[in-house]
């Protein structure tokens, strides 16, 4: 009986472990000549009231920030480079579909007017393109020291502050921040050796 509850113990330790390395790289980054990029799949809960206020046709925006800093002993740390993504969800009710505009930077009237749209089929399909991005790319090359200790601060929210002022002291009034992460910054790659380097 012992050895069955210390198996079970193990098991359970093993799953926790795994599923908290999983959480752990809901979020990556991976650095190159080019600039430092993020590629994210989060599988967070969304607030309770957001399906029930886009079915009424109100479009909700989801922002994605990093920030990329510098840690300094002798001061506050440094930012380095700051980007932003907003995703523009909103249900159609004439189609049923759910249409997405994706903008880089601001999402100002004109902004979104160029923005990237999407229609998907259902809300889940919707929310899966919401919750990730690949290869955002979040800082340039030149932006980044090749030493330091560097770090990205990043974070998904739903930004109520958009929604009509109805429903920013209803449904959306305690909407905030969904995801946030602080995620090392990998050392840049050694350089490829020239012609004259090699042997």
């Amino acid at each position: 009986m012992a050895r069955a509850w210390v198996g079970l113990w193990l098991l359970g330790g093993l799953w926790l472990g795994v599923a908290m390395s999983a959480w752990a790289q809901a979020a990556q980054l991976q650095r190159d000549g080019s600039g430092l990029y993020l590629s994210a799949r989060l599988d967070t809960e969304l607030p309770d009231g957001l399906e029930d206020v886009l079915l009424k046709g109100v479009p909700v925006h989801f922002i994605w920030q990093a920030d990329v800093r510098r840690s300094r002993w002798y001061w506050t740390d440094q930012r380095l480079a700051t980007a932003q993504r907003v995703v523009r969800l909103t249900y159609q009710p004439l189609t049923r579909r759910w249409r997405l505009s994706i903008v880089t930077g601001v999402a100002d009237e004109a902004a979104l007017a160029g923005a990237l749209h999407r229609n998907l089929d259902s809300l889940d399909e919707a929310l899966a393109v919401v919750k990730s991005v690949a290869r955002w790319r979040i800082a340039l090359a030149d932006e980044l020291p090749e030493a330091g200790d560097l770090r990205a601060d990043v974070q998904m929210r739903i930004d109520s502050g958009l929604l009509p002022r109805p429903f920013q002291v209803g449904a959306g009034a305690d909407w905030g921040v969904v995801y946030r992460a602080t995620i090392k910054v990998p050392e840049p790659a050694p350089a490829e050796p020239t012609g004259a380097d090699k042997p």
